[in-house]
């Protein structure tokens, strides 16, 4: 057994550049020195008043001394319409309209953190234009269960896939002097049940799995705030969380940002001063001064049960990021600002066509020869439906949204005689905290006209050249404030999908959905299956342009497709969404695939995976040294080549394996990953930097991160279950 040398964890990214919003010494010296002269200037009202709402979305400045108000936003893929300022309809504005981006796991499936800084960079030009000082975003939870409502949010199944992505998107956003607002801290997994489950799980599990995102965000993306979750965890609620808060994100991590709730999210005065609250919105009582953070805080001031350092403490933080982004220097705010620029379209049309998977691709289908087809069926709800206003936070007034049908017929109407067929009918309805609404989309509620909707498909099918399902979920079941019921796919679309091969051998099957779905028995029988996600607005043209093959698709699958749901960890162990109000991770770190390497299990797609067009050879990998220290950093490199005819990219995966440790590890954990493009022919030297400290895990004895000396296995391939080349070193 190795001999157990501890090491303090140094973070995923130790050599990667300060965010815009850091500050030198000497600034963070004149910016403390301001922070505190204001202070002194206000009153204890003042200061409440900067820590809580005094609207949905805005926070009451100090105008006298020239805090302006403060303005927030839903973000995570696009700037959210104007809200109301005291209840939840929309304002009504004429130019509120944003760019709809793809949404979270569309985002991860790009492998691409080029587009995640790009993407920033977008919002926050956007939020500037809207006069938003921060934006809510990203949600880096970990995907734990297929079922949970928001995953299409969440990117990904993986920490240190997050991690990457989330850096570089914050970079990108607090580059336009907009905040972040990092969400939703911690282990919110789940909708049931979310403002009042209460979550367990181990140490090693929290600081493996459910940490390391939020870690990098606050330490190398130098994110400025960071959102409560509704849950408790360990009993308390994640808002007033002294473990969580003030131990982990503040005292551990540095962070001197702001902390705030989620809206409706607190519950107390005193417990959430002393956890490290900071600023305190859309509670549910009336008036804005009965809030927590309100009159209740200055009465405990006044009683002394708040000592007035802790109050000053959070008017720090919030002048600390306001300082940062600009917003108490009148020539600076709101400026520059653009809205949905030619830019910023392709920026959403780069997104979206690199996240498009191609999952199937039986004798080569795809991609299609428009020139030769006469006729296409195009079939399907989702042919025809925008996504963009579903989701509730993620609700986005898209200034426009192309659906695959209205980019099918724009690019290729002149040519080929295109046929559409609804398929199936919308059965399912939304009901605010409740799936109630998808009971009626099971197969088992068939009706009349479903049934005249499935001979008009098959019909039309049968009678076209090609076929093209467009199917999957919409935002009656990926959204927030309910889980789904099941992984099944609804309206009967199995069945229509298994018909319509039937009639016709040339269907493809087009998936629109943000989270896995029961996916074997459309494997079976489909010769051609994409992957095509919630995909903002420019979805419907890259989703064609992958069809006709002018774009090669290259995205890759951020999270498992298991076989049945009860093979999910989280459902195979009885543990989701938990029992009377409890949930217990009592599948610890075996979460995503590690769960299913380790414990045998086959998939139906495996983590990392996605096809091309083109073909890759991975060869020659090295490392530069055959032994490190602890402190060293692993050079892998490898050589990368475009066998095909087509230029495409590949997205290459490093996992790491440990096979001798004082603990139970996973058979293998992604350590490292880079997209690279290709022309036909082309060769590539590719390295990965792999520090030594990533290959810790966490020692609950020891209270801290650990690399055992001896053996790690390198692991090069194109997908979790697709390892090209391993290569073993030793640590010291």
């Amino acid at each position: 057994m190795k001999k157990i040398i501890g090491v303090i964890a140094c973070g995923l990214f130790l050599n990667a550049a300060a965010a815009s919003s850091q500050v030198t010494d000497k600034e963070k010296v004149q910016m403390e020195k301001r922070i505190e002269k204001l202070i002194k200037k206000m009153t204890l009202e003042e200061k409440v008043g900067l820590l809580h709402g005094n609207s949905k979305f805005y926070v009451a400045g100090v105008e006298r001394l020239g805090i302006p108000e403060w303005s927030l936003s839903d973000g995570p893929h696009g700037v959210r319409a104007e809200i109301n300022r005291h209840d939840w309809a929309y304002a009504g504005w004429t130019n509120d309209s944003a760019s709809y981006f793809p949404t979270g796991t569309a985002f991860a499936a790009a492998w691409n953190p080029e587009l995640a800084y790009r993407r920033g960079e977008v919002l926050g030009e956007e939020a500037r234009w809207r006069k938003k000082d921060v934006l809510l975003g990203p949600g880096v939870n970990i995907i734990r269960s297929p079922l949970c409502g928001r995953n299409f949010e969440y990117m990904s199944e993986d920490p240190y896939m997050n991690s990457v992505l989330a850096v570089a998107y914050i970079k990108g956003l607090q580059s336009r002097d907009v905040a972040c607002s990092v969400k939703h801290f911690a282990v919110n997994n789940q909708e049931t049940n979310r403002t009042t489950v209460d979550v367990e799980c181990s140490e090693r599990a929290l600081r493996e799995i459910y940490l390391p995102a939020f870690k990098a965000a606050v330490q190398e993306g130098g994110a400025l705030t960071v959102m409560a979750a509704y849950n408790k965890f360990r009993g308390e609620f994640c808002a007033e969380n002294n473990y969580l808060v003030r131990k982990i994100l503040r005292n551990e991590w540095g962070f001197d940002g702001v902390y705030v709730t989620d809206w409706g999210a607190a519950h107390s005065t005193v417990p959430s001063m002393e956890a490290g609250l900071d600023l305190e919105m859309g509670t549910l009582i009336d008036k804005y001064e009965d809030w927590y953070y309100a009159n209740p805080l200055i009465e405990a001031v006044k009683s002394g049960k708040v000592p007035m350092s802790l109050v000053d403490e959070k008017v720090g933080d919030v002048l600390r990021v306001m300082i940062k982004t600009n917003v108490l220097d009148p020539k600076k705010r709101f400026g520059p600002g653009s809205m949905n620029t030619k830019e910023h379209q392709q920026a959403t049309y780069d997104a979206a066509a690199e996240a498009i998977v191609l999952l199937k691709n039986q004798n080569n289908l795809l991609p299609l020869d428009f020139s030769s087809i006469k006729s296409l069926a195009v079939i399907g709800d989702n042919a025809t439906r925008k996504h963009s206003n579903g989701g509730l936070s993620s609700e986005i007034k898209a200034v426009y949204e192309v659906t695959p049908l209205e980019a099918l017929r724009a690019k290729w109407g002149d040519k080929v005689d295109i046929r559409f067929a609804q398929g199936y009918e919308k059965l399912s309805t939304f009901v605010e905290g409740s799936n109630n609404g998808q009971s009626s989309g099971t197969f088992s509620s068939k009706t009349q006209e479903s049934d005249a909707l499935l001979k008009e498909a098959v019909e039309v099918a049968r009678t076209s050249d090609v076929a093209l399902l467009v199917c999957g979920l919409n935002h009656d079941y990926d959204t927030e404030s309910f889980d789904r019921l099941n992984m099944d796919i609804p309206y009967g679309q199995v069945e229509l999908i298994q018909e319509v091969v039937k009639a016709n051998p040339r269907t493809i099957v087009v998936m629109i959905a943000g989270s896995p779905l029961n996916m074997a028995a459309v494997d079976i029988c489909s010769p051609a299956i994409v992957w095509a996600w919630f995909n903002g607005m420019e979805g419907g043209n890259a989703l064609v342009d992958v069809l006709s093959g002018k774009v090669n698709p290259s995205g890759k699958m951020p999270f498992t497709t298991p076989v049945s749901l009860d093979q999910s960890p989280a459902h195979a162990l009885g543990n989701f969404p938990g029992r009377d109000l409890k949930v217990n991770y009592e599948e610890d770190i075996l979460v995503g695939y590690r769960w299913f390497d380790t414990k045998g299990l086959p998939v139906v797609y495996p983590f990392g995976y996605g096809l091309s067009y083109t073909t890759f050879d991975y060869s020659n990998l090295n490392t530069d040294k055959e032994t490190y220290d602890q402190a060293d950093t692993i050079q892998a490199t490898f050589t990368l080549t475009n066998t095909g005819d087509r230029e495409g990219a590949e997205v290459a995966q490093l996992y790491v394996s440990d096979p001798v440790c004082s603990v139970m590890r996973p058979v293998k954990e992604l350590k490292g990953f880079k997209k690279v493009f290709l022309k036909p022919g082309e060769s590539r030297r590719i390295t990965l930097d792999i520090p030594v400290s990533s290959l810790a895990f966490y020692s609950e004895a020891q209270s801290q991160f650990v690399v055992e000396p001896g053996e790690f296995i390198l692991q090069l391939g194109a997908s979790a279950s697709d390892i090209k080349q391993k290569i073993s070193v030793e640590v010291k």
